[in-house]
């Protein structure tokens, strides 16, 4: 770093290790071979869409009412309780930004968890307090609750990335009681389509202080899209709209997710989900069979968490063959822990064909 950036970078950037994402872990053109990407959550599909380009030359609106009014619509919520947002990374943001003053607030996790909640939150100059999850990835919920008046915001991931397990109701309903005159209780739902009968929608009109994100990145197959929802009470929308940018997002983007949520586009999404579920259960049921695998936490997503003490070993190995996947060791409680993205029918194959390879290969060299 050069002396003058040092000398005028934040002071809480300096030490800051940014969010490693799967496009900075691994970019397109890394090894020279075809690559299978199954570590970023991601869709199999690629569904086709229709763009209008007439409009292209007008700034867009800042947020786009027919996919405001579909979206609301999906989700069973009012139009003024909704908010689009460039995925629902800007919705973490927007809500440290909107309730979080910085260098006094603080927010709340519970590890293992996704990691931009932490991120966003030291960006921001903002403090992080953890209450982790316990052994079974259920709520601490004693250690939740001991954060009160402590903290703005408490983050909530259900089901959690990455150990796929859904949070308990009478848990949650525990924690928005007990924070609801002093912080927002944000429950992220990127992967809610997979564990449907969970959504937490219908509370918004019983819990005040409740938030909830959304994305169309995981099971609508829309992750190049960045487009994202908040939703929550109709003071929350507003306060998040005093911050968030002037047209956050794209007309092309906002023509694509209005024809993702239309009849035709939800059906499709009810065939892929049930495509994909079916797969995870092949791919999990492939995976128990090797000694050296054991299968953490549920299935409530697009992706398995498994444990292996050849953690390091399979990681090169899959990578030099073009396969890649998470690597989840360095989260708290989950030693030697690899993440996999449920893929189409080819892809779980090849997975598990090279997991096969790894294990006899190992076998045959002890």
């Amino acid at each position: 770093m050069s002396e003058l950036i040092d000398k005028l970078v934040c002071e809480n950037l300096k030490g800051l290790t940014p969010y490693e994402s799967a496009r900075r872990l691994f970019s397109v053109g890394d090894g020279g071979q075809q690559q299978i990407w199954l570590n970023a959550n991601e869709s199999p599909f690629a569904n086709e869409y229709d763009l209008d380009d007439a409009r292209l030359n007008r700034y867009p609106d800042c947020q786009p009412q027919g996919v405001l009014r579909k979206y609301a619509g999906y989700a069973s919520v009012l139009p003024e309780q909704t908010l689009v947002t460039r995925g629902a990374d800007e919705g973490i943001e927007l809500l440290i930004r909107s309730f979080c003053t910085p260098g006094k607030d603080k927010i709340l996790i519970c590890p293992p968890t996704y990691g931009m909640y932490a991120i966003s939150a030291e960006t921001c100059n903002v403090g992080i307090v953890k209450a982790p999850l316990k052994q079974d990835f259920s709520l601490d919920v004693e250690a939740i609750c001991a954060s009160k008046d402590e903290v703005n915001l408490v983050f909530i991931c259900s089901p959690n990335n990455p150990t796929g397990t859904t949070v308990d109701t009478k848990q949650l309903r525990a924690v928005l009681e007990h924070f609801a005159d002093s912080a927002l209780v944000v429950v992220d739902e990127a992967y809610i389509e997979f564990d449907w009968q969970h959504n937490w929608a219908s509370e918004l009109k019983n819990y005040p202080n409740l938030v909830i994100l959304r994305t169309l990145s995981k099971a609508f197959a829309l992750a190049g899209l960045r487009c994202g929802f908040t939703l929550a009470s109709p003071d929350i929308i507003q306060t998040m709209l005093k911050v968030i940018a002037p047209y956050p997002i794209p007309d092309p983007c906002a023509q694509i997710a209005q024809q993702a949520l239309t009849e035709k586009g939800l059906d499709r999404l009810e065939t892929q989900i049930q495509f994909i579920a079916q797969q995870r259960s092949n791919v999990k049921k492939a995976l128990s069979q090797f000694q050296q695998i054991e299968l953490i936490g549920d299935d409530k997503a697009n992706f398995i968490l498994f444990r292996t003490p050849s953690k390091n070993q399979l990681m090169k190995f899959l990578v030099e063959h073009g396969m890649l996947i998470r690597d989840q060791s360095k989260q708290l409680n989950l030693d030697n822990c690899l993440r996999v993205t449920v893929g189409n029918e080819q892809q779980n194959q090849r997975l598990i064909s090279l997991i096969t390879t790894f294990f006899e290969l190992q076998e045959a060299t002890q």
